[in-house]
Order: structure tokens, then C-alpha cells, then sequence
């Protein structure tokens, strides 16, 4: 298995240093190193050795925690490795489980001696191999010290049931989607409404204004799909319990200050063409480069909410919640649904009341399935 970084680390249990059954989730909270070593007395398992006699400050158990894993029963029987607290623990995977798992142990028999980095959630970092005349542990520390601080202890305030997570696409395809859209042009966005018991699309300035790409590319398309599947599902089912399997549209929209870009209160699931929705999806392609343009729920207050660039905001759609005027530039987010098998079912069945007089950019395209991740 490769890791990729953005994507959800693979939780485990193993026997430690400190506890014979160390589930690994429990750490979340605080950054983590898991150093594959091997063995400490193979060249790799000497460089971390070295660098654990005078372990960087940065691994109190605070910011960060350093597991050094073994797969060599020399290492507890000789005690070539011991845990140091704050900061430092071992764990035994003399079986190799966990080193399969990570994709430090190949199938041929060999390792490949490397340090994954996860974030506060688990997610991966980055992955160091441990390579002779590095110094692995200032390239480990330097790296810690460049990720976000911590936020300190402080009161929780009021805010909506949603779900930010930051990193689900890189800068590089942020501007790819970008770049679409502005090639290929926007058109006028609408939404949906029920008129005489049909679903049709409509456009009212007065409610609505934004512009849309949808996306036809089938290699953009794929990328933005396997991005979600890997980065962010695993975190919707982990917050919600919801396990998504297919996703509505590939769409760049565009609020731009020029028409005074905004989108009024509404809830995305209040038609029988709508009501298979189960969870939209905002991620920022540009967070930086705007002002105003603001996700919000009202129902909760008035707390504002802007993933930094290619991080997302996942919020159900049932949620009230609107797009704030524009006052200066252009935002650019991609903007999916995503549902199950069961809401799948309702899709089809609600699919006779969609009214013909549509608006074409303001139809979803049919859901396409999710694949497993992996």
C-alpha cells in the first residue's frame, strides 16, 4: 500500500513499549512520527538509534509523539530499544503487520526503513525515507515545526454541525479546475424549484448569482474523484457515520464581485429532485485571493466558514445555509453532493417528477458510483 499524503492513515493495534494493546486512534490530537526501522541493528535501525539518544524537544507528547517500530525480537530482548517519556515509545510488530499495512514491508521479504508523519487527524503528512548520511531527525523536526500550531485550550463556542478538513486537493489541481473554467467559460448557475408538483430548474438573480463550469473531462474528473474518496470520505464516515457512494456533479462555480456574486438562504435537498442529497460539499479553490463570498448557516448564527485553498467544508443538506455578497475578486469552489445506495434509490424513484423547462446548468448530472477506497 502507498501512502499518499491527504490521505487517512490505516488505524491499528499493536503491542508497545507501554501498553500490550496500543490502539493507535487513541493518539490522534497531536502530530505523529511512525518510524519503520526494521531493526536497530540494520543501518537504518542505527541512524534512528543515534537520533533517539538526543530526541528533538519537539516530541513532548503535546505537538508530537515519535513510535519507533520494530520488526526484529532482538530489539525488546536485547533492550536496543526503550521508551523515553514524554515523546517516545516502541512498538513490536515482529509479525510485520503494521509495516505491511504501511507499506514498509514488501511482499518479497524486504523493508524499506521510512518515517510516515500524520496530522492530527491521522492523516498523512509525509513519508522520509531513512537514508545513510541524512540527518532524519532535523529533516523530522524541521518538518513538525513547519505544520500548523495546535490551537490552545479554550472554550467552544456556539457554532454548525459541519465538518472542515483542510488538504483534500493540492494547489497544482486547485488552479487545473481553475483554469478550466476560465478556458471553457461559466454560465449562469440556477437552482432547483417545485412548480406544480415538478422539479424544474430556474434562474433568479434575486435569489442566485454564480456562474458554473460543468467539468467534461474524464481524467479531471477521475482526479477530483479519487482525491475525495481517499481524503475525504474516510472523514465524513468518521464524523458522521455515513459511508458515501456515489457523488452528484463535477461543477467549478464561480462568485464573482463584478455581478455581485452571492446565493441567498436555502437548503439543497427541499425537492423530490433534490431529496436523495445527503451531504454537499464545498471546497475552495482560491481562499486567498477574495473577499466576502463566505459560507453560512444562519440557523446557528453568524460564524463564517472558508476552507483554506483545496480544503473542504461538508455540512448535510439539510442545513440552512447561504453564499455571502461578494466584494472583491472572484471565489472559485467545486461544489459536489454526495449520497449512498439507499438515497440512490430515491433518486430513481423521484426521477418522474422532473419538470422538462430546465435550465441546464442548473441540473446535476446523474450520480456516478464511488469506488472503494485503496
Amino acid at each position: 500500500m502507498t501512502l499518499v499524503a491527504g490521505e487517512a492513515a490505516p488505524w491499528f493495534t499493536a503491542r508497545s513499549t507501554n501498553n500490550p494493546k496500543f490502539h493507535i486512534d487513541t493518539a490522534a490530537g497531536r502530530y505523529l512520527v511512525l518510524c519503520f526501522l526494521g531493526s536497530a541493528a540494520s543501518p537504518a535501525g542505527r541512524i534512528v538509534a543515534k537520533g533517539l539518544a538526543e530526541l528533538p524537544a519537539v516530541f513532548d507528547d503535546v505537538r508530537a509523539s515519535f513510535f519507533a517500530i520494530s520488526a526484529d525480537p532482538d530489539d525488546e530482548r536485547l533492550e536496543r530499544l526503550r521508551q523515553r517519556l514524554p515523546g517516545l515509545r516502541c512498538f513490536w510488530d515482529f509479525d510485520r503487520a503494521v509495516s505491511r499495512l504501511y507499506g514498509a514491508a514488501t511482499e518479497d521479504g524486504g523493508y524499506l526503513p521510512q518515517s510516515v508523519v500524520l496530522d492530527l487527524r491521522l492523516r498523512v503528512v509525509a513519508t522520509l525515507p531513512i537514508v545513510e548520511g541524512a540527518d532524519h531527525f532535523r529533516a523530522l523536526a524541521a518538518l513538525i515545526s513547519r505544520l500548523p500550531e495546535i490551537p490552545p485550550v479554550a472554550p467552544a463556542s456556539a457554532q454548525a454541525p459541519v465538518l472542515v478538513v483542510p488538504g483534500v486537493f493540492e494547489p497544482a489541481f486547485c488552479r487545473r479546475l481553475i483554469a478550466l473554467a476560465e478556458m471553457h467559460g461559466v454560465k449562469d448557475s440556477g437552482f432547483m424549484r417545485e412548480i406544480d408538483g415538478r422539479t424544474v430548474g430556474v434562474v433568479v438573480y434575486s435569489h442566485k448569482r454564480r456562474a458554473d463550469h460543468m467539468i467534461e473531462d474524464e481524467a479531471v474528473r477521475d482526479g477530483a474523484r479519487r482525491r475525495i474518496v481517499r481524503r475525504l470520505v474516510p472523514e465524513i464516515e468518521k464524523a458522521f457515520q455515513f459511508a458515501a457512494t456515489r457523488m452528484e456533479r463535477y461543477v467549478v462555480a464561480c462568485y464573482d464581485s463584478s455581478t455581485g456574486g452571492y446565493f441567498r438562504p436555502h437548503r439543497d435537498n427541499t425537492t423530490k429532485g433534490t431529496a436523495h442529497r445527503r451531504f454537499a460539499v464545498t471546497i475552495n479553490l482560491n481562499a486567498e485571493e477574495y473577499e466576502g463570498g463566505d459560507l453560512r448557516f444562519p440557523e446557528f448564527g453568524r460564524t463564517v466558514y472558508r476552507a483554506e485553498t483545496g480544503g473542504a467544508v461538508v455540512f448535510s443538506c439539510s442545513l440552512l445555509h447561504e453564499v455571502s455578497p461578494m466584494v472583491r475578486g472572484r471565489r472559485y469552489a467545486f461544489l459536489p453532493f454526495l449520497y449512498d445506495e439507499a438515497a440512490a434509490e430515491v433518486r430513481m424513484q423521484n426521477r418522474g417528477y422532473l419538470g422538462e423547462a430546465i435550465v441546464p446548468e442548473a441540473v446535476a448530472e446523474d450520480g456516478e458510483g464511488i469506488p472503494a477506497a485503496g
